[in-house]
């Protein structure tokens, strides 16, 4: 099995750490606080800069022109989280390769991925093959990709997917239940998907505070997104400095 730079990153990452940090941001045009949360989630210690949201309404020049300017202030791994084929540009370093495991519409699993395929290879970004699994309410995420969401009670539906998704060829499984829903996955979701894929499993944000952070890494979690909490506060660069800090020294009590 071939696994290349930012995978190989990510894998060495949870090996030392216990967890992968991800400071997400959404592309929004004319978004002035862009390169300040990049700033934020850098000088606090994220281990990378994932640039993506469930619109995919950026288009490819304004995705390379902020790309480019969080590759200037971030000098860190910057992967993309694409919302459809436009979600792409040559200054990121990888992205997932995503399948929406759970949608009922064949373009979220393997229709858009067909037609993204010669431009990922074009622009020489490292794929890494990931099976997204929407968890119930799902938000705008669940409603753009027409998924069926996981039941929140349902753990092993959840597994299920993931386990199809390795068999497919997934080498990283994404829970997500939307930007917007009252909380993360539940732990025992994370543990049951854990225990079937084996490979880096991670939370699509959600966390509303260090306790669900906790939760979830402690549950099974390898990596975390996180983008609201810093968005929403007042002093962004100390915010992230705590979030950052606190979610590495969980990460590593998980190792013991």
């Amino acid at each position: 099995m071939l696994i290349n730079k930012t995978e190989r990153y990510i894998h060495e990452t949870i090996e030392r750490d216990g967890v992968v940090f991800f400071g997400l941001i959404d592309p929004e045009p004319n978004n002035k606080k862009t390169i300040e949360y990049a700033k934020a989630f850098y000088k606090g210690g994220a281990d990378i800069i994932l640039l993506g949201g469930s619109l995919g309404y950026a288009e490819s020049y304004i995705l390379d022109e902020i790309a480019k300017q969080i590759k200037e202030v971030a000098p860190i791994p910057l992967m993309l989280f694409p919302g459809n084929i436009s979600g792409l540009t040559k200054y990121a370093d990888a992205l997932y390769y995503m399948s929406l495991m759970n949608s009922m519409n064949p373009y979220w699993i393997t229709g858009a991925q067909a037609l993204a395929a010669p431009s990922v290879k074009k622009l020489k970004i490292e794929a890494i093959p990931t099976s997204l699994i929407i968890v119930e309410p799902g938000e705008t995420v669940g409603w753009v990709g027409e998924a069926r969401p996981v039941l929140i009670h349902k753990p092993e539906l959840a597994a299920a997917y993931a386990m199809a998704g390795k068999y497919m060829g997934h080498r990283m499984t994404i829970l997500e239940r939307g930007s917007g829903a009252p909380g993360p996955s539940p732990p025992e979701m994370f543990a049951a998907v854990k225990k079937a894929v084996g490979h880096p499993v991670i939370c699509a944000g959600s966390s509303k505070n260090l306790d669900d952070i906790r939760k979830t890494i402690k549950a099974g979690a390898d990596g975390i997104h996180i983008a609201s909490l810093i968005e929403k506060s007042s002093n962004p660069f100390k915010k992230a400095e705590i979030i950052i800090k606190y979610t590495k020294k969980v990460g590593k009590m998980k190792k013991k």
